[in-house]
């Protein structure tokens, strides 16, 4: 089989948080036109999957067909640029109003300007997303940081030596950055349980009231049957954190 009629084979989508990527300033050198960066956790990286808030949409100039992102995940926040040659992902942003959680497969690019390399996004698909894929995002992007992390310390690869003499990372700041957004997940989830059981007691002490009116009548002694409630609540175990949290 010769090179032409070979199938071409996208790189994986690494999933990285914000912060992580918005440290990557070293491009690696590489054979093919793909353009690689090299990960603070020791990784090369050309594509990304993220998941987080479109926080806003801004044309470059009038009828451009050119536009600037911003979005964010719990840890910061991602920039790039949408245009005529990502025309799937420019036809899916058109029709999303920020502020709006979103789902990105990207390329990714190094800007090298007056303040210094800027990691900016190229992305090939976005499309919104329910908030239970963004905490399931959340959780698996840090187990996988984690596991970088992990191979970091145990060294001995030529890439992670390299993204220790390029970055000579902090790892245990890596972690606690990691931690604090599984933490933020769990707090949002626990806010909203938290007003989704004062809402659910509310409406059971309206039913409760109205059912008392209507079986005032019968007989004393007779019990109502109230249905379960079903169970909306967020199961931490579901999601074995004790390996992220190190509880």
């Amino acid at each position: 089989m010769n090179e032409q009629s070979r199938s071409f084979k996208r790189a994986v989508a690494r999933r990285v948080f914000a912060f992580e990527l918005n440290e990557a300033t070293h491009r690696l050198e590489s054979g093919d036109k793909t353009i690689q960066v090299l990960l603070p956790t020791g990784e090369a990286c050309s594509r990304i999957f993220f998941v987080g808030v479109l926080l806003d949409r801004e044309e470059t100039r009038p009828d451009s067909d050119f536009w600037r992102v911003r979005i964010s995940d719990p840890t910061g926040v991602l920039r790039g640029f949408v245009g005529r040659f990502q025309p799937d992902a420019l036809e899916s942003l058109l029709k999303i109003e920020p502020p709006e959680l979103v789902a990105v497969v990207s390329k990714i690019r190094l800007f090298e300007g007056e303040r210094g390399t800027l990691i900016t996004l190229r992305p090939e698909n976005i499309v919104p997303v329910e908030r239970e894929v963004r905490d399931y995002w959340v959780i698996e992007t840090a187990k996988r940081t984690l596991e970088r992390i992990e191979n970091m310390r145990r060294g001995g690869e030529e890439l992670v030596e390299l993204a220790w003499q390029v970055y000579n990372p902090d790892l245990d700041s890596y972690e606690e950055r990691v931690k604090e957004a599984v933490k933020t997940i769990l707090d949002q989830h626990s806010a909203i349980e938290a007003a989704r059981k004062e809402i659910e007691e509310e409406e059971e002490e309206q039913e409760g009231e109205e059912e008392e009116k209507e079986f005032e009548a019968e007989e004393p002694g007779e019990e109502l049957e109230i249905p379960d409630l079903e169970d909306l609540e967020f199961e931490e175990e579901e999601w074995d954190l004790s390996d992220i949290l190190g509880e």
